[in-house]
């Protein structure tokens, strides 16, 4: 019999609603998840915005206007979220997945909802107070590029700005701060108790592992991880094997894997040990910690009109 196994929701619940926006964060919490786990970026004025690329996403977000008359930025969709301003970033409609390609499976499964905005990190935090989510981890994710950072934001900076909104919130304590940039989690390391070293093998370099060199570090992903001050290691789902779970016991790091949506899948690595599953169907795996006996986290009673 296992022990808990934490169930955490991929941008919300991306299967179901759009990635990244109040409703689909909302309705993450409603089906129950032990962590909300959303992606951030900072906007050209300094603002704290959910999204998960740099560049605004023509499959995430459409057009509808121009913030102010005669704007040279124009159409935003497909400019630098660094370079836009949180009053053009809002213009954008974000509730319609606009697949690049038909079998796109997200938009076969998502629930669109039009005329939905970019939030920031401080209407999110606004949301869960309102929604009294206080037993949910939220699982915020720097988005930073070490080979391109001409598209983000200062790492320091970042991590403040990010550390300090939570702060303001009261969530600091029931938070965690999540990158593939391990400068950030060396950065983060004095400022927040949990650190996520997310990776995949794109990012298995020293320009994204703050420096270390994985051959150096015997080949082990837990002992670099480590190594920057992150408490839990979090891989791609391809990557985990038994040398993989070996060197995070070594560590004595937890690993939390991502982006995991067959739940046959999930109950493989479940049996190998990993200590919670990201997803993107929160729906199905809920269904199968329920058939396995293991503990499943409480739904949020979700918000009603006055009057309603």
């Amino acid at each position: 019999m296992h022990g808990y196994v934490e169930l955490h929701g991929h941008r919300g619940a991306r299967g179901l609603r759009p990635e990244n926006t109040l409703p689909g964060l909302a309705f993450a919490l409603e089906l129950g998840v032990d962590a909300l786990e959303f992606d951030v970026a900072m906007s050209a004025d300094g603002q704290l915005v959910l999204t998960h690329d740099l560049h605004v996403s023509a499959v995430t977000s459409a057009d509808t206007g121009m913030a102010v008359p005669g704007d040279e930025m124009f159409p935003y969709v497909g400019k630098p979220i660094i370079a836009l301003t949180l009053p053009q970033l809002r213009t954008l409609d974000v509730g319609v997945r606009l697949p690049e390609r038909p079998d796109d499976r997200f938009a076969l499964t998502q629930v669109p909802l039009p005329d939905t905005r970019m939030p920031t990190l401080g209407a999110v935090l606004g949301l869960i107070g309102a929604l009294g989510a206080d037993h949910v981890r939220l699982h915020v994710e720097l988005k930073s590029d070490p080979t391109r950072p001409d598209l983000c934001a200062d790492p320091r900076r970042f991590v403040e700005e990010v550390v300090n909104e939570l702060d303001r919130h009261d969530r600091l304590s029931r938070a965690a701060l999540l990158s593939f940039d391990w400068r950030i989690l060396e950065i983060a390391r004095p400022l927040v108790e949990r650190r996520y070293a997310l990776v995949e093998r794109d990012t298995m370099t020293p320009a994204w592992m703050n420096g270390i060199r994985l051959g150096e570090a015997g080949g082990d992903l837990a002992a670099a991880a480590a190594a920057v001050g992150a408490t839990t290691l979090s891989p791609d789902r391809v990557l985990v094997d038994e040398a993989l779970m070996t060197g995070a016991a070594r560590q004595g790091l937890p690993v939390v894997v991502w982006t995991v949506n067959e739940p046959d899948e999930a109950a493989r690595l479940i049996d190998m040990g990993v200590a919670g599953i990201v997803t993107d169907y929160p729906d199905r795996m809920r269904r199968l910690w329920k058939a396995r006996g293991l503990p499943l986290p409480d739904p949020v009673t979700p918000l009603r009109p006055v009057g309603a």
